[in-house]
């Protein structure tokens, strides 16, 4: 298997810590997510509810599904509490040249 195809998403400029921004990349909604100092990309969709995430609240590290709660960590996708049992996807993240970029 090949390395991943990195695609530009957006200006790092554009998002400010504590703020997230759901994107269409190939196909997929995938919600960048600006904590502290690191970036995070996952799934938009939550896997107990398939409601968007980016409504959701942002943690240290989590990011909560506004129907259920269900809080999902960031870097693993792994679902932190019920109802949730599944994890949610994630994608490799990382800025070249001031954007940020998304790896599918």
């Amino acid at each position: 298997m090949g390395d991943p195809t990195f695609l530009r998403i957006l200006p790092q400029s554009e998002l400010q810590t504590g703020e997230k921004r759901a994107v269409d990349v190939a196909g997929k909604s995938i919600l960048i997510c600006h904590v502290g100092d690191k970036l995070f990309a996952v799934s938009n969709i939550c896997s107990h509810a398939d409601e968007k995430l980016e409504c959701g609240r942002l943690g240290n590290g989590w990011i909560a599904c506004p129907i259920h709660g269900a809080r999902f960590d960031l870097a693993s996708g792994k679902a932190k509490n019920p109802p949730a049992k599944w994890p949610i996807a994630t994608y490799r993240i990382r800025v070249v040249d001031e954007w940020i970029e998304v790896a599918v």
